[in-house]
């Protein structure tokens, strides 16, 4: 090796070593909303870091990269201004990409080595491609169901889940016919095709409510194929940024699945948001109890405390500012404002959190789900903005619906609850929801944004 290419080797695997670094305290960062941002930043230098110490290699086709590099911006910059609604299925999306790369290249080395391969070096490769490819379509279905292109509810026929454990077992002879024969190019194509088919199956049994798990699975599933094909190209920042990202995806499925007080096989092959959905209309005859905007003011005006619980059908109308308008008003009056972070509010994790501090909301006044549950009967005023399944106090008195035993925001304990909702249609788990019910509580029925502005222009005008 020449001095100069010793040199260059030096400065790449301190960019990387850099990079490694900046990667770890991104995720570390990211863990609290006070750091987020640096977070964000880390993680973006980390990966400029990355992508310069590979360019300095040499041997590069730079006018290939060239290409790459403006057709993916040509495709990011959209993909990157979508409305915070669409978030989940933009994450989603990612997943899609980035595990479609990962097959490419996966598929591109196995050709390019074949059949001069180790077994070790097969069996990661056959590894990062079933991972990638069943993350493709798997991603590209959740994103689907997400954007309600396709079916939120689940999708199952008889005998699914002995269909699916056949095709991944199907999938695994061939990986290891590979291994042991890796001259045998022609099984390759199959392998992959069965692990694209089995990420569609995978997830069409899964209904809508447990999106936010699956976007974390699909993230680990991604991360980890990511680590094996640091392992096939003999990249040590590949492996470590891999591992990170597929540590980090499932070790939040986890703490999701606990959230719910479900299990990770009950998530992937339960048909969870089917079981009820045929029963939820025979409630709507039962009475409700509404209120104005006029009325709601008065009652939030004259409260001392108040915890608003915000759900997805506040990221739907866009409420998030309106929300920031309100904490104002009521805040200016004395009144102590807090919102309650359920684990799995939303469509993806923390997505509550993202749409709050958007809107400028203060950090120390979103309080998870462990932390203000024991504050709901000392509450004057639980405001329910398009929050529904979370909120449901069937988890916790109704031995026959699909969510009981799953942790729940008590709004149903607080002296007053307050939902605005557009109608009483169930929420994404398709089950119908007693709170609406209870002798405590009013519906607002209408756009969370159009009430929401209501009630603080009527608070401006009694202030006034």
């Amino acid at each position: 090796m020449t001095p100069e290419l010793g040199a260059t080797q030096i400065v790449i695997e301190l960019l990387y070593l850099v990079a490694s670094v900046l990667f770890i305290l991104s995720l570390k960062w990211m863990s609290s909303p006070t750091t987020a941002r640096h977070g964000i930043w880390a993680g973006e230098i980390g990966m400029v870091l990355a992508i310069g110490g590979t360019l300095l290699n040499h041997g590069m086709s730079y006018h290939l990269i060239a290409i790459g590099l403006v057709l993916g911006t040509i495709i990011g910059v959209p993909l990157g201004r979508v409305a915070m609604t669409a978030v989940p299925q933009r994450t989603a999306l990612s997943h899609a990409f980035g595990a479609l790369c990962v097959t490419l290249v996966g598929s591109a080395e196995f050709y390019l080595r074949s059949p001069d391969i180790s077994p070790f070096m097969m069996s990661v490769l056959s590894l990062e491609v079933i991972l990638g490819g069943l993350t493709v379509t798997g991603s590209l279905m959740a994103a689907g169901k997400l954007q309600e292109i396709l079916p939120q509810r689940p999708l199952t026929y008889k005998g699914q889940n002995l269909v699916n454990f056949l095709l991944l077992a199907g999938a695994l002879v061939i990986a290891v016919t590979l291994v042991l024969h890796p001259g045998s190019r022609s099984l390759f194509p199959f392998m992959i095709l069965i692990a694209l088919a089995f990420g569609v199956l995978l997830i069409i049994p899964i209904g809508g409510a447990d999106m936010p798990t699956v976007i974390s699975l699909l993230n680990g599933y991604a991360g980890l194929s990511a680590a094996a094909m640091g392992f096939v190209l003999n990249s040590k920042l590949l492996i470590i940024a891999g591992a990170l990202d597929g540590s980090s995806g499932l070790i939040l499925s986890i703490i999701m699945s606990k959230a719910m007080n479900r299990s990770f096989t009950n998530v992937l092959f339960g048909a969870f948001g089917q079981v009820q959905a045929a029963a939820a209309g025979g409630e709507e005859a039962k009475p409700v109890r509404s209120a104005t905007p006029e009325e709601a003011a008065a009652i939030l005006s004259a409260a001392n405390r108040v915890i608003v619980v915000p759900g997805y059908g506040m990221a739907v109308a866009q409420a998030q500012h309106k929300v920031r308008e309100l904490y104002d008003a009521l805040t200016k009056r004395g009144v102590d404002v807090r919102f309650a972070i359920h684990p799995v509010a939303g469509r993806m994790p923390g997505h509550m959190n993202v749409l709050l501090a958007e809107a400028d909301i203060p950090y120390d006044r979103l309080i998870e789900m462990d932390e203000i549950n024991g504050d709901f009967p000392q509450t004057d005023v639980a405001l329910v903005i398009g929050a529904n399944d979370v909120t449901n106090p069937a988890a916790r008195t109704d031995t026959t619906s699909p969510i009981y035993g799953m942790p729940i925001l008590d709004v149903d304990k607080a002296h007053t609850v307050m939902v605005i909702k557009r109608s009483m249609n169930p929420g994404f788990a398709g089950i119908d929801n007693p709170l609406y019910y209870l002798d405590n509580t009013l519906m607002l029925f209408g756009d969370a944004k159009a009430f929401v502005g209501s009630i603080v222009r009527e608070l401006a005008g009694g202030h006034g």
